[in-house]
């Protein structure tokens, strides 16, 4: 297995206000699990590493769920469902997915002129969080399943820390 070791990066450092801040640090931990997939060969990408069954392509599946349950408001009925890729998925399908639920979500962030009101949400019960709110848990959520990445990666073929190639895949 090489050791392949990428230059890792922090997070960008915005100067444009809270939103733009926390847009930004989102934007680049969506490019970083983005990277972390891209690459990755068939059937690896969708194998296991962990004995919870977590893969690669099941964590990316299931952050698109997050950011259009978040920001879209779209419900989903099977949580557990979301991190388990189907036989017809594919990177290219799964990235396309997760790159249309951030432009989504990206525009109802840019629509947002109050952080402190209500995000979009399917009925429930309970209070409805603030954007603030989900802005940040979105960056907690999705730096959360990077970490999970990092380490799926290193499983596969050694390589760590944030690529260039991640960049690339950046999302809008």
């Amino acid at each position: 297995m090489s050791r392949a070791r990428a230059q890792t990066t922090g997070p960008p450092r915005a100067d444009g206000g809270e939103k733009a801040t926390l847009r930004d640090c989102l934007d680049s931990l969506r490019g970083a699990i983005a990277g972390k997939v891209t690459g990755v060969p068939e059937p690896r990408v969708r194998t296991a590493g962990v004995a919870s069954g977590t893969s690669l392509l099941g964590l990316l599946r299931h952050l698109a769920y997050v950011e259009r349950f978040y920001f879209l408001g779209e419900d989903v009925a099977d949580w557990p469902g979301t991190m388990r890729p189907s036989p017809e998925d594919t990177v290219d399908s799964v990235l396309a997915d997760y790159r249309e639920a951030a432009r989504r979500a990206d525009a109802v962030i840019d629509a947002c002129e109050d952080l402190t009101g209500p995000a979009p949400r399917p009925p429930r019960r309970g209070r409805v969080p603030t954007m603030r709110w989900v802005l940040t848990h979105m960056i907690e959520e999705t730096a959360r399943h990077a970490g999970h990445a990092d380490i799926l990666r290193e499983q596969i073929d050694g390589s760590t820390g944030r690529s260039p190639a991640a960049t690339a895949v950046a999302l809008p």
